[in-house]
Order: C-alpha cells, then structure tokens, then sequence
C-alpha cells in the first residue's frame, strides 16, 4: 500500500477535479506522471523484494522514508514558508505510524513470504478497507449499494487468493504473509481516514515530508526493537541492494509523489484511482519477468475478482465534486 496518504491537505487543494490545461506541453506532462505513477509505483515492489536480499526489511523501509523525509521537510519548509503547528505534527506522527511504520514496514516483512506481485494485489484492497473505515467511524457515511457489492466481490477475491492448496492446480500463498498484508492495507485506510479529519499543513507536500520523515523515524525504532540489526552489517549490503533502496526513496517515494500530487491537480478523480488497478497488474507482470514469481490460475482468478471489486468501489457515483475527489483511494505503493 500506494504511499503517502491522500491527505486532508490534498482534498483541500482540489476540492473540484481541474481540467488538464490545453497546451500540448502540460498535456505531455500530464501523460508523463500517469506513467510515473503507473509504472513506478508498481514497480516499488519487485525494488523490495530486491532490497530484502540484503536489508531487514524495517530497516530497508526505514532508511528509505526518513533520507526522504530528511530531504524533503527542510526543502519545503523553507519553500512554503509555512511552520507546522505542534497538532500538524501529532497528526503526521500517527498518519506516518499507520501509513509507513505499520503500512509500508509490514509490506517489506510481508514479502520475505509472499510474491512481490501478490503483496501488491492485497495492497489493492486499501479501496476496500477505506470505505469500511468511513463507514464505522463516528457520523460516517454509509457505502452505496454497488460500493457494498465491491466490497463483498473483494474480500471474495481475497479468500480465492488464500484459498485451499490445490486450487487451480496451483500452491497456496502463505497465509500469515497474506495476512499480514491484509491488515497492512486496514492500516493504511485508518491512516487516510484520520488524516483526512485531523490538521495538516496546507501545502501537502509538506504534509507528505513531515509524514515521511515520522514514519522513517519510527521504522528505524522499530528495526531496533525487533532485533533486526543483530546480525547485520552494512559491509554485506550488496550493490543491487543498495540501488533498490536509491530507486524506492527516490523514484518511489520522490517523484512518484510529486507526480501524483500533479495529476491530482490536473485530472479527475476517476482517471487518479485508476492507479489503484494498474499497479497491481505492473507489479505481477515485473515480478513473474524478472523474478521468475509463477502466475498461476489462482493468481489469475483472484486479480480479476479483487481488480474488478476496486473498479466498482472507486467509479460509484458520488453526489458531489468533494465525495469523487474523497473517492481517490490512498497511495498503496510499496
């Protein structure tokens, strides 16, 4: 899981989806951050995968968020001009702790038992869990019929995904793993949902550097506290390693970010989440091309049905301008 949180900061700037403008040049732009986003993002997960070889995998996730949110906050502090309240950063640290710490660190754990494709498959789910989360937090707002059948077409995606062993002439995913990333996903709607009702800076990128720079803190705490680095020394990091942990703080976390936020601005609602689709399929693809990870029955079986249960939750009609912008699922990039 998409990410940095489609915080409440973004809602505020785009409030009501803005047409790309006319000029070719933003045009090629606007078609240059969908590919970012489409192609980037879903790739972030094979770059784990990678990363993991060498790296504990809450320390890989660590040092990825907080070199970006080292460089991030003091760029755009300065930038902005804008000085974060002491609730801005209480909300940044919970958001971060629920997007990156537990989000992001458990999707790095994850995928030392699950297929790079299939974390991002559940990752998907983050949909799901947000209109769930919406809907039994306080005065929260009750899903559509279509939005329910989604939701029940998703979790039946998941149970065929971690079904019986011999389904589809195909082996089981490992359970715990998948679990794992299950609750990852919850974690990230609780995340996007209390963002969205909480302070955060007007600007969001700033928001997002703050974000990035708690969860990268408490990433590394939690490296320590899980005894990771015991029998780990940085000598050993191979090249790959290193460069898959370049590629997620700088591509996956930077510029992947920066050309969501752009998009964002400059499209509409439904053609953003349809990133929420698209990065699974990517991510599946690199990883049976480069990883050699199998694409079974099931695992073709289980993406149609969850894939086709996130098009009916985030193309359900909405009453007004705010609700398709809110409709934009949370960032679940790896």
């Amino acid at each position: 899981m998409p990410s940095v949180t489609e915080s409440q900061s973004l809602g505020n700037r785009a409030r009501v989806p803005r047409p790309a403008p006319s000029d070719p040049s933003h045009r090629t732009l606007l078609w240059v951050c969908f590919a970012i986003v489409y192609v980037v993002w879903g790739s972030t997960y094979y770059a784990i995968k990678i990363g993991i070889e060498s790296f504990p995998p809450h320390l890989l996730a660590g040092l990825r968020y907080l070199s970006a949110g080292l460089f991030f906050y003091p760029t755009l502090r300065i930038w902005t001009k804008e000085k974060p309240t002491w609730a801005q950063w209480k909300t940044t640290l919970i958001t971060g702790g629920l997007l990156f710490a537990v989000g992001n660190g458990t999707v790095s754990w994850a995928e030392l038992r699950v297929p790079s494709g299939i974390a991002a498959l559940l990752v998907a789910t983050v949909s799901l869990w947000m209109v769930l989360v919406d809907w039994l937090r306080p005065r929260g707002t009750r899903p559509v019929a279509r939005v329910l059948a989604g939701i029940i077409l998703g979790f039946l995606g998941m149970a065929l995904l971690v079904g019986p062993v011999h389904l589809g002439n195909s082996g089981a995913i490992d359970r715990f793993g998948a679990f794992s990333l299950i609750l990852a996903s919850l974690a990230w709607a609780i995340g996007s949902i209390y963002s969205r009702h909480h302070p955060l800076p007007s600007a969001p990128l700033l928001a997002a550097g703050m974000q990035t720079l708690c969860g990268g803190v408490l990433l590394c705490l939690f490296t320590w506290l899980l005894g990771e680095t015991r029998n780990f020394h940085f000598a050993n990091v191979t090249t790959r390693a290193w460069l898959a942990l370049l590629y997620l703080a700088v591509f996956g976390s930077g510029l992947g970010f920066s050309s969501y936020v752009y998009i964002l601005k400059h499209s509409t609602a439904s053609r953003v989440a349809t990133y929420a689709f698209v990065n699974p399929v990517v991510a599946l693809f690199l990883g049976w091309l480069l990883a050699g990870e199998p694409l079974t029955l099931r695992t073709f079986a289980a993406s149609g049905v969850i894939l086709a249960a996130v098009l009916l939750v985030i193309t359900a009609p909405h009453k007004d301008p705010i609700e398709a912008q809110e409709a934009i699922p949370t960032p679940g990039e790896g």
